[in-house]
């Protein structure tokens, strides 16, 4: 099987050595994604976790959007929270873009740190098909 790297400029560049997301076998694997604004390459929020969690959605979809997919096609989702006290606020944003139809499995769980101050980090699983190419 082959595997090949999805990048996309409407997304964050990684921070470190890392794709933002691998196509492979029909799958793509998107890596977890921060409040970046892609455009400035600055933190987005001050701290204010409904800004951080709308620019982290914003940026988990342009990443699937390069890769021809679409939230609905998102079948496991990982939310890193700093403070499970956030656990409503960002639920209640995640149900915007993940809640229709069959909902992604998901696992949320309370961190002590996340890249660059971050208050939320999401990543996410979803499956293209089988004719989904990885080369």
């Amino acid at each position: 099987m082959s595997a090949r790297a999805i990048t996309t400029s409407s997304a964050p560049a990684p921070v470190g050595p890392y794709n933002q997301a691998v196509l492979a076998g029909g799958w793509l694997y998107c890596s977890g994604q921060i409040p970046i604004d892609p455009a400035t390459g600055s933190m987005v929020g001050n701290g204010d976790v409904t800004a951080e969690t709308r620019q982290v959605l914003n940026n988990l979809i342009a990443v699937l959007k390069e890769a021809g997919a679409n939230p609905s096609q998102v079948v496991r989702c990982t939310v890193y929270l700093t403070d499970l006290g956030d656990f409503q606020t960002v639920n209640a944003l995640y149900a915007e873009v993940f809640g229709e139809g069959v909902s992604p499995a998901r696992a949320c769980v309370e961190v002590s740190a996340l890249p660059k101050g971050s208050r939320v980090e999401i990543d996410c699983i979803a499956w293209l098909g089988s004719d989904a190419t990885a080369a």
